[in-house]
Formats: C-alpha cells, structure tokens, sequence
C-alpha cells in the first residue's frame, strides 16, 4: 500500500498543490505532498486554481511551492507527474525513482492515460478543465492506492 505519495509539477502553484489536496481529501492518514522541477519558491497556489480548490472545499490556504528534492524522490512510495516530459526529468534526476513514478492521468481516457496540461497563465476555462482532469485523475488512484 502506498503511505507516501508525491505531486509533482513544474512551478508547484497550480496543479500539483491542488492534486495534492485532492488526495489528501480522499486519502486521510496517509502522507501526501508536493513539489515542482521549476518551482517558484515560496508561492501560494495561483488565484484561479485556489479559487476552483476552494469552491470544491479543498484546503490550499498555507501551501507554499517547493522546489523537489532527491529526499522527496526517495521517500515517496509513488511519483504522480502531469506530463512524460517530467517523468524523464525524475528519471534523469533520480533514475531508481522512475519505477514508481507515474503519470497522474494514467487512468483517464478508458485506461490509455492523458497528461494533465498547465494552464499557468492561461484563460479561466484552462484552469476549469485542468480543475476537472485534476478530480477525475486523483479520482481514480484513490480507487488503484
């Protein structure tokens, strides 16, 4: 069973704090976290992904984005990504790390998987799509962990 699970982004203020949230929501008792291959460091969620966390009674109010390390790498039971493209960049990062790193989508789409796009700077309808990628995606690992 996985205790200890890792959302991973790239600037860790829009989809991977509020992935976590999701599964901290539907996953009581077990460690979940998050961090960013880019983060901003030290930055709250993006308004509209708060916005859209909290209409879902989603707790994002303390988060602060973190830059991912090699002892989050280690510690972490299972890796959930948004895209391939970060999926090799924890490989390359930390290449014992890539067998349990996997993409947060990879249910979606009738089991094919989707990559969860970043709407960082986009329109309001990105964010609400993501929002909904994001719900459907967390939604199906808690039924896998």
């Amino acid at each position: 069973m996985f205790q200890h699970l890792l959302v991973v982004c790239t600037g860790n203020i829009c989809r991977s704090p509020v992935g976590e949230a999701m599964l901290k929501a539907r996953l009581p008792g077990r460690h979940i976290e998050s961090a960013g291959l880019g983060a901003l460091v030290g930055q709250g969620v993006e308004t509209t992904a708060k916005e859209l966390a909290e209409a879902d009674g989603l707790n994002v109010e303390a988060h602060q984005a973190r830059q991912i390390t090699q002892e989050m790498l280690q510690r972490a039971d299972l890796i959930l990504v948004m895209s391939e493209g970060q999926r090799r960049a924890i490989g390359e990062m930390a290449p014992a790390a890539l067998g349990k790193t996997m993409l947060i989508g990879r249910w979606l789409d009738g089991g094919k998987g989707l990559e969860i796009p970043d709407p960082y700077r986009k329109s309001r309808e990105a964010f609400e799509h993501v929002h909904q990628m994001l719900k459907d995606a967390t939604e199906a690992w808690v039924a896998k962990v």
